[in-house]
């Protein structure tokens, strides 16, 4: 790591743009795939599969997503990197066995047929591709840890050519798919396994020299029920922020033109991600940059700002110009009443990219000050925020799926921002 006491906005930056870029490239992987598969058959019932899917997917990573933050914050030497990993191990394992479960015929027939309410047609296209992407929740659990403590060490460089790496395997296993003919929504759930499990060998082995770097002992050691206490609310707030998914899926399918919604919200969301990512990769820069007692708050909060106006200027571009036309028709590939459909939920969600950056700096100081219960608060009031609207929308005023997810997603993180900034500051702690 840099000197903090020379740390500059510019140094922030330098530190930030591999993470972004990472988190770009991953952002890619859903245009990418959902341009994929509506230039394959039955595009529009795929379309819908694929966005179940993805929602599956995201619920079912989020107990793990969060341990690349914790293992930035946590893993200062060798004993705290071998109970770190055993923690990963068997977070990973129990995640992975409730997705076995999930995929046994008749628990996945009651989950997407009965619970939420799928037609028959995007059940039956949704199937084979979760069981494609068993891999994934562990996969990510082991990147994740690793990418932590490449992010540590100041190696941010390395956790974006492993993501390159998996955008190459993505890409070249989605194609190949195709290529035979494979169902839409099945290939792109190939192409992203395959894709995970490339970088997680990847990351494993660029994190070779960071792991031998760390000194033999450095403090006090945390034991396993610190570890449980300190990521239980990052994992809280998580699953919260990915039931998200499911939940706009379940409303999506209940609204009014519930396929049309269930094909275009997914890849609505998509475009916003383009943008949002670059927030989302901000969260990491906090809690390794921040200083030991907080010293760096301001230059790393300047960045935060400027980044968070534009990253909402360059979306409300594309938002409210004929760009979003040639987005979602030429490179999307919807049908042009598709299209139609998608402008006005994506100009709702033009502020979204901005208030992500605030979140997740504001976030990472009470990660960095190891006090993380605040974190859950704000995504309990996020997805409150998130189901009201959605129930409002979708059952008093009739409104059409997309236009009602996007409001509630825009209403959820300006609630979940709010609260996070009305919060007390908390001092960070010299326990790093």
């Amino acid at each position: 790591m840099t000197d903090p006491a020379a740390l500059t906005r510019r140094r922030v930056v330098a530190f930030w743009l591999p993470l972004a870029a990472t988190w770009l490239m991953m952002a890619v992987e859903g245009p990418f795939l959902a341009a994929l598969v509506a230039r394959l058959a039955e595009p529009k019932g795929n379309l819908a599969a694929f966005g179940v899917t993805l929602a599956f997917a995201l619920i079912l990573e989020s107990p793990v997503i969060m341990l690349m933050g914790a293992a930035t914050a946590l893993v200062t030497d060798l004993p705290s990197l071998a109970r770190m990993r055993r923690f990963t191990y068997a977070l990973s394992g129990a995640v992975t066995a409730l997705m076995a479960v999930l995929v046994a015929p008749p628990v996945f027939r009651w989950v997407a047929g009965g619970l939420m309410d799928l037609p028959p047609a995007v059940v039956e296209l949704t199937y084979p591709a979760v069981v494609a992407l068993l891999p994934w929740p562990a996969a990510i659990g082991y990147r994740r840890l690793y990418q932590g403590v490449l992010i540590r060490s100041g190696r941010t460089r390395l956790v974006g050519l492993g993501t390159g790496l998996r955008l190459v395997a993505m890409g070249g296993t989605a194609l190949l798919a195709a290529g035979l003919k494979t169902p839409g929504a099945l290939t792109a759930a190939l192409g992203l396994s395959a894709g995970v499990v490339a970088e997680a060998a990847a990351t494993r082995w660029m994190v070779r020299a960071s792991l031998a770097r760390l000194p033999a002992s450095r403090g006090p050691l945390l034991g396993y029920r610190a570890i449980g206490a300190f990521y239980a609310p990052l994992a809280a707030s998580s699953v919260l922020t990915l039931a998200v998914h499911p939940l706009l899926t379940f409303f999506l399918a209940q609204g009014r033109l519930p396929l049309e919604s269930l094909a275009v919200f997914p890849v609505v969301r998509s475009l916003v991600f383009l943008f949002s990512c670059l927030g989302l990769s901000y969260q990491e820069v906090g809690i390794a940059l921040l200083g030991p007692r907080g010293e760096n708050t301001q230059p790393v909060r300047q960045v935060a700002v400027w980044l968070g106006l534009g990253a909402s200027a360059a979306l409300g571009v594309i938002a409210f110009s004929p760009t979003s036309a040639l987005w979602f028709g030429e490179v999307s590939g919807l049908s042009p009443a598709l299209v139609h459909l998608a402008t006005f939920p994506t100009q709702l969600l033009t502020l979204v990219p901005g208030l992500t950056v605030a979140s997740s700096y504001l976030r990472s100081r009470f990660v960095h000050a190891r006090v993380t219960a605040p974190v859950t608060w704000a995504t309990v009031i996020e997805v409150a925020a998130v189901g009201t609207v959605l129930s409002l929308g979708i059952h008093g005023l009739d409104a059409m799926g997309a236009t009602a997810a996007a409001a509630a997603l825009l209403a959820g993180r300006f609630a979940s921002v709010a609260w996070l900034a009305a919060a007390r500051p908390i001092p960070a702690t010299d326990a790093h």
